[in-house]
């Protein structure tokens, strides 16, 4: 059984850098196409996808967020770390990580079928 956890600080200060690392268990992240998401839920909003980090180790980024944005990860220790610089009140929200499997068959990613419990993550002075 495949989980995944989310952990890092709950408050961070604007303009710093926030920063949270998904500990995988049950898996390897380097398994051949598994991708490995960032997403976030800002309070009283839908989901946002902010990028994945390819079993090969290359990274993609939404263009939103992609100049703030660094998925890095350590296959030592089987963990994942998002860190998105300059943050502001904005970037508040529920930070989650999941997997998803590319289906070379379709063309396209599966439904993404595990998650994180998701961690909070409060911009604030």
């Amino acid at each position: 059984q495949v989980q995944l956890r989310e952990s890092g600080p709950g408050l961070v200060k604007p303009s710093q850098t926030l920063s949270l690392t998904c500990t995988v268990s049950g898996g390897s992240i380097t398994t051949d196409w598994y991708y490995w998401m960032w997403i976030r839920q800002p309070p009283g909003k839908g989901l946002e996808w902010i990028g994945y980090l390819a079993y090969s180790g290359s990274t993609y980024y939404s263009p939103s967020l992609k100049s703030r944005t660094s998925i890095s990860r350590d296959t030592s220790k089987n963990q994942f770390t998002l860190q998105l610089s300059s943050v502001t009140p904005e970037d508040t929200a529920v930070y989650y990580c999941a997997r998803a499997v590319f289906s070379r068959t379709w063309g396209t990613f599966e439904p993404w079928d595990y998650w994180g419990q998701g961690t909070q993550v409060t911009v604030s002075s």
